[in-house]
């Protein structure tokens, strides 16, 4: 015969099978979208755009690489993270204009980028699907170039001791494929459009040398771009709830 307890747990029994099949497909949801991330390598070279040198939009002098991870939150976008050296550099003799070429002015720059934002790609690109998987994509978000401090004073460049942080916004357009299950290689040209005019000597932060200083076009802040060739190792297991 039937104890008190069986009619109080066998309620609670079948009560909590719902609620245990809930949770399955809950977890089982979530883990369908398991990450996959990256972390490789960037190399490439580096141009700058403002006042000062060539006025070419994609005319790499310098080297810079640098290192980058990203966090594939789906097969259309990824958190990415990034981290670029490079010698800024421009040059007056290198301009189409005539009075940039009389002036004669020219620096280089040991430049630091930090690079955080969001990569959306035209495709699907789900790792776990297998060859061929390619696709281009573009990325954006926040940058912040640690570079030294410098001045024209009659035509003389000086130095200053203290370096600044200039915050920009990355434009960059790749496009990348899966070179195998493991590793995807891209090309990318990307620009940063900054919200400073001193990274090439045009302006100050001192209102007192800001007057004798400052030249070039006033409307416009300083650019500077990064073209090159990324290689990344990807990780991060595909779930295995569908062999259940």
């Amino acid at each position: 015969m039937p104890t008190l307890n069986y009619y109080i747990c066998k309620p609670i029994i079948f009560i909590m099978k719902p609620i245990h099949l809930a949770l399955f497909v809950l977890f089982s949801t979530q883990f369908s979208s398991a990450q996959i991330y990256e972390v490789g390598v960037f190399g490439g070279g580096s141009n700058f755009i403002g006042d000062v040198g060539s006025t070419r939009f994609i005319a790499p002098v310098n080297a810079a690489y640098g290192g980058l991870v990203k966090w594939n939150r789906s097969a259309r976008h990824s958190y990415r993270a990034s981290f670029i050296y490079t010698n800024l550099e421009a040059d007056d003799r290198l301009a189409d204009d005539p009075r940039r070429v009389n002036r004669k002015y020219s620096f280089t720059a040991p430049s630091y980028e930090i690079s955080l934002g969001m990569e959306f790609t035209f495709l699907e690109f789900d790792l776990h699907q297998g060859l061929p998987n390619q696709t281009p994509y573009i990325y954006t978000g926040i940058s912040v170039l640690n570079h030294p401090n410098f001045y024209y004073l009659n035509n003389r460049l000086v130095s200053e001791k203290k370096r600044s942080n200039a915050i920009g916004i990355p434009i960059v357009l790749g496009f990348k494929k899966a070179v195998d299950e493991f590793w995807i290689a891209g090309i990318e040209a990307g620009a940063r459009y900054t919200f400073s005019d001193e990274l090439d000597g045009s302006d100050h932060s001192s209102a007192v040398l800001k007057e004798i200083v400052r030249f070039g076009n006033f409307n416009n802040n300083d650019w500077y771009m990064f073209v090159g060739l990324t290689l990344t190792y990807t990780f991060g297991r595909k779930p295995c709830y569908c062999n259940l």
